[in-house]
């Protein structure tokens, strides 16, 4: 692995290589979210495995952290000057990788959507298309969240918050929809907070210390991820209130495995980013493959890896 201010790795099915511009360039392209988080290191890995498996090639790259639009769009347009045969991208926003994934298609290169969906609408508007979108489906993602605090609640009930992730961003919105609905749709749980911490630790700890200030009957909270909810652990905890205030995250991050077996974080919803990636590689050679695009304005093939509640 070679790092330049942009986290870059090269995988191939005989080990490592450099991402260098002496050097030969991979079958495929995947531009990741960002590698300092443990979710996209699963995906990562999962990507490596199948492209071992399938005996391909592929550079993986990925911006240096969730904020960083600019180095993400970046990455993938200087992608666009390597011979790749197809590209699969994780966009940091809906719209960031709009214009180089249309770039893409307009070379006659299958491109593939993992996890984050794109802006359909304008990567039509741009003459795109992509081969399939893979991902959790992060409605039932959050539903599931949901439901288990429901279950363990039970005939009690009780006051519940949802810790969104970032503004805008899809698949939090679905996670927090999911939760909302089901919460909702509960005549013994009321749902009196619902507020965004970014997908950050420490503005976790303080949207939960405000709200168990406010609310202080508060029985739940459901987490749009890990990372939040072990913030939200943490103002818990300093609330004095483990053990009475249940919180559920989602990601299945090794962390709060962890903390789910040592009881200190009631559950997570974990997800399979290393069947998301595996499974878009393999789209993506397959389209390779056949070799043609799918049409602007067909509807793509939607691909649903499912999440497993884990719990101590």
């Amino acid at each position: 692995m070679k790092i330049r201010g942009l986290l870059i790795a090269t995988v191939a099915a005989a080990g490592m290589l450099g991402f260098s511009a002496g050097a030969m360039a991979a079958d495929y392209a995947i531009v990741l979210k960002t590698l300092s988080n443990p979710f996209w290191v699963q995906m990562k890995e999962g990507i490596e495995a199948k492209a071992k498996e399938l005996g391909v090639e592929v550079d993986i790259v990925a911006s240096p952290s969730e904020e960083d639009f600019q180095a993400q769009l970046q990455l993938f347009e200087d992608m666009l000057n390597r011979d790749y045969k197809g590209f699969g991208f994780a966009p940091l926003s809906p719209v960031n990788l709009v214009n180089p994934a249309a770039a893409a298609y307009k070379k006659g290169k299958p491109i593939v959507n993992i996890d984050e969906k794109v802006d359909m609408k304008a990567l039509e508007a741009a003459g795109a298309n992509v081969e399939a979108f893979v991902t959790t489906d992060n409605v039932k993602v959050g539903e599931k969240g949901a439901q288990f605090i429901i279950d363990q609640l039970g005939a009690d009930g009780g006051e519940v918050a949802i810790v969104e992730g970032k503004a805008g961003n899809a698949s939090g919105q679905a996670r927090h929809d999911g939760a909302k609905a089901a919460f909702e749709a509960t005549s013994n749980v009321k749902l009196v907070a619902s507020q965004p911490a970014d997908w950050d630790r420490l503005k976790a700890l303080d949207v939960a210390t405000n709200i168990l200030q406010g609310s202080p009957d508060l029985k739940a909270f459901y987490c749009a991820n890990d990372t939040m909810a072990l913030g939200v652990m943490q103002a818990v905890q300093n609330a004095g209130k483990a053990g009475k205030v249940l919180v559920v995250g989602t990601d299945g991050a090794p962390e709060a495995r962890e903390m789910v077996a040592a009881g200190r974080l009631t559950a997570t919803v974990a997800q399979d980013p290393g069947q998301i990636g595996a499974t878009s590689l393999e789209i993506l050679v397959e389209a390779v493959k056949a070799g043609k695009l799918t049409p602007v304005g067909s509807e793509p093939k939607q691909v649903a890896v499912d999440s497993v509640l884990v719990t101590k």
